[in-house]
C-alpha cells in the first residue's frame, strides 16, 4: 500500500516550524501541512524570501495561519537570536522539521569559520533543535524529523579534517554532512528514550528529488561538466512533491515510530516507506564522539543548556 499525502492526518492544533520553507521540499511541506489545519513558522534565510514564501502560500492554501522567521543557518549567534522569538511568542512546538541544506558548493565558512555544509546542514539544525526541546517536551506527542540524503551511503566523518580545511571535496563533504543529519536523528532519539522524553526523533530523505539545489550547485561551481551530467539526470529525477512525501509521513503518520527513516522506494524515487540507515550511522561510539565534537563547536552561541539537563534526566 503507497503512501501519499492523502493519508496525512488533521493537523489541527499543532505548531510546525520548517527551516527552508522558501522552496522545494520546505515550501511543498509547509503547504502539505497548512493545508491540514496546521500553524506553520517558515524559516527562511531572509525575511524577504519568508515574506514571499508566506504570500504565495495565503494564495493557494487560503489559510492565515502562517508565521515567518529570519533565521540564517551560516551564524549560531543569528540561529540563537532567532529562536528566542519563537520561544517568547509560542509555548509549545509541536513538530519540527529540519530541512534546510546546502549542497556541494566550492569550500566556504560560516559567520563561525565552520565549513558550510557541516555548519548549516547538520551543526545548525542540531544547535536549534536543542534549543526548541524545551518546547516540545512542554506537551506529548511532540517529533523531530531530521532530513538527509542518499547521500548518507556514501558518507564518511572524516576525524582528521573534519572541516576540510586540508583537502576539500565538495561532494564528500556534502555526504559527510548528510550522514551526519542520521547520526544526529539516531542519537537523540536514543538519549530522549532514555531521558523518558515523549519526544520522537525521525529521519528521511527525498531521493532523488527536483529542487533549487542542483541548479545552485552548478552555478556555485561554474562546472560544465557538471550541468552536463545533471541534464543527462534529469528524466529520472521526481518532483519536489513527491520527495517531500518521506518527510511528511515521519512528521505525521500514527505508525511511524522513534529512530526511523523513510525514503523512496530503492532510495532514488517513488512513494515513501521504511528504509535503511547508512551503516555508519548504527556505530554508538562514532555517533556519540560526533554529538560530543557538535556540542563543543556549539559551544555557548546558541543556548542549549535546559536541554542538557532535560537529556541528562533518569540517565
Amino acid at each position: 500500500m503507497t503512501w501519499s499525502i492523502n493519508a496525512i492526518p488533521s493537523q489541527e492544533g499543532r505548531t510546525v516550524f520548517v527551516t527552508g520553507a522558501n522552496s522545494g521540499l520546505g515550501f511543498d511541506t509547509a503547504q502539505a501541512l497548512l493545508e491540514q489545519g496546521a500553524t506553520v513558522i517558515l524559516g527562511c534565510r531572509t525575511l524577504e524570501k519568508a515574506e514571499s514564501s508566506r504570500q504565495k502560500l495565503l494564495d493557494e492554501t487560503d489559510c492565515g495561519k502562517i508565521d515567518v522567521l529570519e533565521i540564517d543557518l551560516a551564524d549560531l549567534e543569528k540561529v540563537n537570536k532567532a529562536l528566542d522569538q519563537i520561544a517568547v511568542k509560542y509555548k509549545k512546538l509541536d513538530l519540527l522539521i529540519n530541512n534546510a541544506g546546502v549542497m556541494a558548493p566550492p569550500r566556504t565558512c560560516s559567520k563561525q569559520g565552520l565549513e558550510i555544509q557541516f555548519a548549516v546542514n547538520h551543526l545548525s539544525h542540531m544547535a536549534l533543535t536543542l534549543k526548541l526541546l524545551p518546547l516540545m517536551a512542554s506537551q506529548s506527542g511532540a517529533r523531530v524529523v531530521t532530513v538527509s540524503s542518499g547521500a548518507q551511503y556514501m558518507g564518511k566523518i572524516n576525524w582528521g579534517d573534519l572541516q576540510g580545511e586540508n583537502n576539500y571535496d565538495p561532494w564528500a563533504s556534502y555526504s559527510q554532512s548528510k550522514l551526519a543529519n542520521v547520526m544526529f536523528a539516531l542519537e537523540l532519539d536514543q538519549r530522549l528514550r532514555q531521558s523518558d522524553i515523549d519526544i520522537a526523533s525521525l529521519s528521511a530523505h527525498p531521493g532523488l528529488a527536483r529542487t533549487n539545489l542542483q541548479p545552485t550547485t552548478i552555478a556555485a561551481n561554474n562546472s560544465w561538466q557538471a550541468s552536463i551530467v545533471y541534464k543527462l539526470m534529469n528524466p529520472i529525477f521526481q518532483s519536489s512533491s513527491m520527495g517531500d512525501l518521506s518527510q511528511l509521513l515521519a512528521a505525521t503518520d500514527p505508525n511511524a515510530k522513534n529512530g526511523e527513516q523513510y525514503g523512496p522506494r530503492f532510495n532514488l524515487r517513488g512513494y515513501p516507506k521504511l528504509c535503511e540507515v547508512a551503516s555508519s550511522a548504527l556505530d554508538n561510539n562514532e555517533r556519540e564522539r560526533l554529538w560530543e565534537k557538535s556540542e563543543k563547536l556549539i559551544g555557548d552561541l546558541v543556548q542549549i543548556n535546559r536541554s542538557k539537563e532535560i537529556l541528562s534526566k533518569n540517565k
